[in-house]
């Protein structure tokens, strides 16, 4: 099939390269415009970009899909279909309309569970012990239209959502493929989701990612590995906010107030609304991650300090 991308972050680069190493025409791109990047806010191309670059492949950039003249571009195209990955804006009816077969997008999620923009983070969070991803055709709803397949992953104690994004980014884009080859085929054919068991992913802003230190030491592991590398989950610390990497249960430390430090040559604990949690990477505010014992050596925290 002829087919224009739609996608923007790392984790849509697999599906494109996917589709690139298959029979499907891969005849355009579409991606958001350079955005402000690093220390030196230089306007930087985004990673979906720069595979189409490398390739050869026509890109467009427009600040809105609804712009009168992407919409008059992709029309000139005349795509089969657009199969969409983390594009990261919302595409109107009008646009929706104009590829033949529609636009199939690839949601980190086993829909309908997880609608919305950070359905991995949400899962990890809520303690999820199994997740996937789910390919659909896109209507004007929230990932509300009906599902061509899906793949399935267990999320392990350990798992960030950066490390679950990353794996099924990989068997997504698999499953995007084989969804087009079962379209093109007319062997697959979509199913509407079902009415149960519906759950929202809305964006995790950085207020989300601040721990409350009153919570149960697990539902705080689960926030600070649902919210690594993005946007990171973090505290303060003597007035100024620290960033948190993954903590370590201490099950039978429970005589810590919450936010208490207790530090030793050992570890650096962190008192909960259950057991204490041992500190790993951290990063003070204008500095890069450092482990525990270096962010000891230098911030020189004593047990009578606390992180809020």
């Amino acid at each position: 099939m002829r087919v224009v991308f739609a996608g923007t972050p790392a984790p849509a680069v697999p599906s494109l390269q996917a589709l690139l190493d298959s029979h499907h025409d891969v005849i355009a791109v579409v991606t958001r415009p350079d955005a402000p990047s690093g220390r030196g806010r230089t306007l930087t191309a985004s990673p979906i970009a720069e595979l189409a670059t490398r390739h050869g492949i026509e890109t467009l950039k427009p600040a809105k899909p609804s712009e009168p003249e992407f919409m008059a571009r992709l029309r000139e195209l005349a795509p089969d279909c657009c199969p969409v990955v983390a594009y990261g804006a919302l595409i109107p009816q009008s646009v929706l309309d104009i590829p033949r077969i529609g636009w199939i997008n690839l949601h980190f999620s086993l829909l309908p569970a997880w609608r919305g923009a950070a359905p991995v983070q949400h899962a990890i969070k809520a303690g999820d012990e199994i997740t996937g991803a789910t390919t659909f055709l896109l209507e004007a709803g929230m990932d509300t239209g009906p599902v061509f397949g899906h793949i399935t992953d267990a999320i392990g104690p350990h798992d960030t959502s950066g490390d679950l994004l990353q794996r099924l980014s990989v068997t997504g884009a698999e499953l995007l493929v084989r969804t087009l080859d079962g379209i093109e085929s007319g062997e697959l054919v979509a199913v509407p989701q079902v009415e149960e068991g519906v759950s929202l992913a809305p964006k995790v802003l950085v207020d989300d990612a601040k721990v409350d230190w009153t919570h149960p030491a697990l539902a705080i592991d689960r926030l600070i590995r649902s919210c690594t590398p993005a946007p990171g989950a973090w505290t303060t610390f003597r007035d100024e906010r620290l960033k948190l990497g993954a903590v370590t249960l201490e099950a039978e430390v429970t005589d810590l107030a919450p936010g208490q430090l207790r530090v030793s040559k050992q570890a650096v604990l962190v008192g909960t609304g259950s057991c204490a949690v041992a500190l790993g990477q951290v990063q003070p505010i204008g500095k890069k991650p450092m482990g525990w014992k270096d962010w000891v050596n230098g911030a020189r925290p004593t047990d009578s300090d606390v992180v809020a």
